[in-house]
């Protein structure tokens, strides 16, 4: 079961959650708190790292060196609107570093440290990894890990390469809208044919940052994603922002204090808001809000309304419906065509929410689906799918591309012009290829870029620069196909490209050659048909996204028609030689961002250390923890007089307290900062002399309850005897020389029992006991093991009786009437015995 498990991580903003595939079906793994969500925060300290739960827990305490909201900067610059818009929000440094990176900059073992962001969220993969290898009892390599539909090639590859640090290999980045879809369809017993009508399913999710809107078309065993629409920047943090903002206020003008000039009030400050949030969703009243030791050890008090909170947050909640109505309109389907609205999301429990839901679809908003777990349930059931390790339900998946993909390539010594099309349209299917086929006959560069509304400052997805082209024998250019896809991670990517060279030969060889040509052919369609991806070859005229075709990339008249007599055979008849194609893979160097391989190692190196030094300091903190635990527990015993006082001297017991209070004294002084084993030998100081004492109690209270135990066996061995004596049929089938043995190891363990009660009675109870309790089960049961085989000896059996002679129906008939005549005569005999009696 445990080589089985898959599982599917939420990587969510302000929490995340991990999904496990089982047998049984799909489990939500709770973490060392027993909490379902982990926090996403990593704090550092002057000793270890502080992962999950206990890195929010003093977030308020240790604010500089507490990281969140990696989400968002993950595969960004630091002059990105987009970061300097966050870094208003968080509370520790970041920095700018060379290419204009991100670094994250915290005290760390009493050093400086500068992270980058995806290091940071590789610190968090990598608790969530521990998480589940705990409670799975197994290593954790496989897994999906959810993104938001809205992510780019750059933030995708920068969560790819924060699993690698982590030690994760990740099957699929799954777009979170496509999880929520799955985990949706994959239990819907009621859906339409495959060749029916789909039904189509809104679905809105609003979590802590972000809001994603989509539409998905159902069928039997499958699933199709219509269109998608999404704010990046709207979410629950939003509201909370704009009721702190609105508290400022209030208590500028009634305190007297600004909120925030204090980044720990401030963040104080969001957490009650958020609180006072989640109870407006089911109370429509006014709400307090209290806030102990706040600014300058003053309390401070405030209250709101629902409908406060509403006006406050109109303008958010506008940019929620005109999202909503963008999905609508992008997904070209009416109000009749939609069957439902789903909608997941922390933030989707807003009542104003769930309002605006309902006056753009029409429809009430159904809560089918764990609005905390959707996702993560999703990603389980798509790393089951792709797993070799569990079988699950066939459920075909068909995600879309957020944003059109366009490829431009720069232009050739021989004349031909640079160009540029647009591969993959918006809501294009995915994962997909594409060939694209151009006539070089010099190595080139393929320029991929996305076009139009994208969250993202710069829209270059990356250059890509085929090598290895030469030209033919006459100097001319030659044939080459370049292989560009969207793979499953949704990362746009040139994967393949190859040179397609003309050569001639006899027709022998020619047949040959073709014969290989055709074997390769079948072999690459085969290895298409079971492939995931779906692929268009447009190896001759190619469409632009219209429906005009549009011809070969670099192509030329006069030239065409060279290579078709090539292709054809037809170039040079008087020789009798064809023209055949040769493949040859090329080479290809992408330039695109993200980590060198280099790095990946250089900082997966640094992540086990560091983890290793989490560890050790984990054991150096139990082996302190279990020191001072034993010393006031050994203490308080000793000092109750009915723990252990009895059992030691006066003398003794006040020195070995004098003993534990020196001990406490070193352990918060000098022995605060010692290693492992400086405790670990230490505690076994303690232990040898503690031990004994705890060890003489535990002897005296079990030490009655176990003679007593041995004499009720010694009493029924003398109830025995005695029906021995007394010639009982249940023992006449032991000997003499059983009975004897009984009553000799009768005798001699009674003796031995009755020396044990007067050596214990008189022994006195802080002195070590003159016969131990294991002393005693010891002799208990050498006497059972020599009298209960005696006694439990089975009779022998007795012959049985011969069979008797089968009588004749004339026999069987004679000895009725007999039996019925004796019946009746003692039924007359008895009624003439009764009338005598009553005569009497």
């Amino acid at each position: 079961m445990a080589a089985m498990s898959v599982i599917g991580i939420d990587l969510g903003n302000e929490s995340c959650y991990v999904a496990v595939a089982k047998a049984g079906g799909i489990e939500t793994i709770a973490n060392d708190y027993s909490l379902r969500a982990t926090p996403s925060c990593i704090a550092f300290s002057e000793k270890n790292r502080i992962l999950g739960v206990a890195a929010k827990n003093q977030q308020v305490t240790n604010m500089k060196n507490t990281v969140y909201g990696l989400k968002r900067l993950i595969g960004r610059k630091y002059r990105d609107p987009h970061v300097q818009r966050e870094l208003q929000m968080l509370s520790f440094n970041v920095v700018e570093l060379a290419q204009g990176n991100i670094g994250i900059k915290v005290n760390y073992l009493n050093e400086e440290h500068i992270f980058s962001p995806e290091q940071c969220l590789a610190m968090l993969l990598t608790k969530l990894k521990d998480v589940s290898s705990c409670a799975l009892q197994t290593p954790i390599n496989d897994c999906v890990i959810s993104v938001p539909s809205y992510f780019t090639n750059n933030e995708r590859k920068a969560l790819l390469d924060s699993a690698a640090i982590a030690g994760l290999n990740v099957l699929r980045l799954f777009n979170e809208t496509t999880a929520t879809a799955l985990s949706y369809g994959i239990y819907k017993q009621d859906l339409p044919g495959p060749e029916d009508k789909p039904r189509n399913v809104v679905f809105v999710d609003c979590g802590h940052s972000s809001l994603q809107v989509f539409i998905c078309a159902f069928n039997k065993d499958k699933l199709r994603m219509i269109a998608t629409a999404s704010d990046p920047n709207l979410g629950g943090r939003d509201v909370d922002l704009a009721l702190a903002e609105h508290f400022c206020k209030e208590f500028q003008s009634k305190y007297k204090m600004d909120a925030r000039s204090n980044p720990r009030a401030f963040l104080r400050l969001l957490t009650e808001v958020e609180k006072v949030k989640k109870q407006m969703s089911a109370n429509s009243t006014t709400l307090p809000l209290n806030i102990e030791c706040f600014m300058n050890d003053k309390d401070v008090r405030g209250d709101i309304k629902r409908t406060e909170m509403e006006q406050l947050c109109g303008h958010l909640f506008q940019r929620v419906e005109t999202t909503l109505k963008q999905c609508l309109d992008s997904s070209g389907l009416t109000l009749e065509d939609i069957h439902s609205v789903e909608i997941v999301g922390g933030s989707s429990r807003i009542p104003a929410i769930k309002q605006l839901i309902e006056k753009v679809f029409k429809k009430i908003p159904s809560t089918t689906l764990n609005q905390d777990e959707a996702v993560s349930r999703g990603c389980a059931l798509q790393c089951a799918m792709l797993s070799p390790a569990v079988r699950v339900k066939e459920f075909a998946v068909k995600d879309v591309q957020n944003y059109a993909v366009s490829v431009s390539w720069d232009a050739s010594t021989d004349g031909e012009a640079a160009g540029e099309m647009e591969v993959f349209p918006v809501n294009h299917a995915t994962p997909y290829s594409r060939m694209l086929t151009f006539y070089r006959q010099e190595p080139f560069s393929i320029k991929a870029m996305y076009t139009g509304n994208v969250p993202y400052p710069d829209k270059n997805i990356g250059t890509w620069i085929v090598k290895d082209i030469r030209p033919n024998a006459e100097g001319k250019p030659q044939k080459v196909k370049v292989k560009v896809r969207i793979n499953l991670h949704g990362i746009m990517t040139v994967s393949s490209a190859s040179l397609y060279e003309a050569k001639e030969s006899t027709e022998n060889e020619n047949g040959e050659e073709t014969q290989q040509q055709q074997q390769q052919q079948q072999q690459q369609q085969q290895t298409n048909q079971n492939s995931t991806e779906q692929q268009n070859d447009v190896d001759a005229p190619m469409t632009d996204g219209t429906n005009n075709a549009a011809p070969e990339v670099g192509s030329s008249t006069s030239w065409t028609k060279k290579i078709s007599a090539w292709f054809s055979g037809e170039g040079d008849k008087e020789k009798k030689k064809k023209q055949v194609l040769k493949s040859i893979e090329l080479p290809i160097e992408s330039l695109t961002a993200g980590f060198s391989q280099v790095e990946i190692n250089q900082y997966t190196e640094q992540e086990f250390k560091m983890i290793a030094a989490d560890r050790q300091e984990k054991e150096r903190a139990d082996a302190r923890n279990a020191f001072e635990e034993y010393v006031y527990e050994l203490r308080g015993k000793l000092s109750s007089d009915d723990e252990l006082a009895p059992y030691i001297l006066d003398s003794d017991r006040s020195a070995l307290i004098k003993h534990l209070d020196d001990m406490e004294n070193w352990l918060y002084d000098e022995g605060e900062e010692c290693n492992r084993q400086v405790y670990q030998d230490k505690l076994a100081e303690l232990k040898s002399k503690g031990e004994p004492i705890q060890n003489r109690k535990i002897e005296f209270e079990l030490r009655p309850f176990v003679i007593e135990d041995f004499a009720k066996s010694l009493q029924l061995t003398m109830k025995a005897l005695e029906q021995m004596k007394a010639n009982d049929p249940k023992f006449a089938h032991l000997t003499d020389e059983d009975v004897k043995k009984v009553d000799q190891a009768f005798k001699q363990s009674y003796q031995w029992l009755e020396q044990t009660r007067q050596k214990s009675v008189n022994a006195p109870k802080h002195l070590a006991p003159p016969v131990t309790v294991a002393q005693i089960r010891q002799e208990k049961n050498e006497f059972e093991s020599t009298v209960s085989p005696i006694l439990n000896k089975p009779p022998p059996k007795a012959p049985s009786p011969p069979k008797e002679q089968q009588k004749s129906p004339a026999e069987e008939k004679t000895q009725q009437a007999q039996n019925a005549q004796e019946q009746q005569n003692q039924q007359q005999n008895q009624t003439q015995e009764n009338m005598e009696w009553s005569s009497n």
